[in-house]
């Protein structure tokens, strides 16, 4: 559907969609067959772009995720979406009523938007050591369920963290009996957590990691800060999630606390405490995978349109007296 045009010269949609990635695309794609106006505006930076294929999506699974969203932007251009590419650099209340925004797109462009859709996900902190980034989403992994499979029954190596613990190490125990947890800045684990790991068969090493060993483009090994080096093919490391929410930081979104940090306050939905204003995919929270933030993104969608309409049957109630 084309957008209209407002009275200051700019675009107005009913919906701006900020995130081009797969929560983002799947809202657009309901609000686009609900016949609703809708912009998404796409930065390029999916938080999976590392990874060479999409695991554990039922009928897309190994899929390429470049692939996985330009079929997605087709899609949802089929049903009138506007989709463009660039960054949206400021979102604000307009002050003309209940859930009016103006959004700021690449320091220029200016529209108007009845609601909002932040699908900004998030950035993964990489722990501060050599080689990590070259070699994540190849070898340096962070989820079983996406990556445990490829990877199968190789020498796991896990980097515990402050967030995960012995938990990654634990689960990974599906995909290979032979792992070594390397505790690095963990001084301590729980008794239950030493318990399972020695009923799992995991070797625990102590002291810090220095970086790794590649050889002919393959991880090889760990290397210890004291120069010892452990064989492992495959690493499992735990990065901090940390959430893309300017918009919603701007627009004074609650947040709620996460064993990862705080992260918006979001009911089923995704609706934030902010009138107007919903938040899906990663940006509303870490775990979310790309088959639950396309979930998310078409509870959002559906939640928004019937927001729209029924809002619109109240107003037109209210002036027949």
């Amino acid at each position: 559907m084309t957008q209209a045009t407002s009275g200051n010269g700019g675009s107005s949609y009913e919906v701006v969609v900020v995130g081009g990635g797969t929560a983002g695309l799947s809202a657009a794609l309901v609000l686009g067959r609900a016949r609703r106006s809708v912009l998404v505006v796409d930065a390029g930076e999916p938080r999976n772009a590392p990874a060479a294929h999409i695991q554990g999506y039922l009928s897309r699974d190994g899929m390429p995720p470049a692939e996985f969203l330009a079929e997605g932007r087709r899609e949802v251009k089929a049903y009138g979406v506007e989709v463009v590419q660039g960054r949206v650099t400021a979102v604000r209340q307009d002050g003309h009523g209940e859930g009016e925004f103006e959004v700021t797109v690449d320091e220029g462009r200016v529209v108007r938007a009845r609601r909002i859709v932040v699908a900004t996900g998030l950035v993964d902190e990489l722990p501060d050591l050599p080689g990590f980034a070259e070699r994540w989403g190849r070898d340096v992994l962070h989820c079983p369920y996406c990556h445990g499979w490829e990877v199968r029954d190789q020498a796991f190596g896990v980097l515990a963290s402050p967030f995960v613990g012995a938990h990654q190490a634990l689960m990974v125990t599906q995909w290979s009996k032979d792992v070594t947890l390397f505790l690095h800045t963990v001084r301590e684990l729980p008794e239950q957590d030493l318990r399972r790991l020695d009923a799992a068969g995991v070797s625990v090493v102590e002291g810090e990691v220095g970086g790794l060993v590649v050889e002919d483009d393959r991880l090889t090994g760990v290397r210890m800060a004291d120069g010892r080096v452990i064989p492992r093919t495959v690493l499992f490391a735990g990065p901090r999630p940390v959430p893309r929410d300017t918009p919603l930081t701007a627009l004074g979104a609650e947040t709620q606390d996460t064993p990862f940090g705080p992260y918006p306050a979001v009911d089923p939905t995704g609706r934030t405490s902010v009138p107007g204003v919903w938040a899906v995919g990663n940006a509303a929270g870490p775990m979310e995978q790309v088959i639950n933030a396309a979930s998310a993104g078409y509870r959002a969608g559906a939640a928004i349109n019937g927001d729209l309409l029924l809002g619109a049957l109240d107003r037109a109630a209210e002036a027949q007296g």
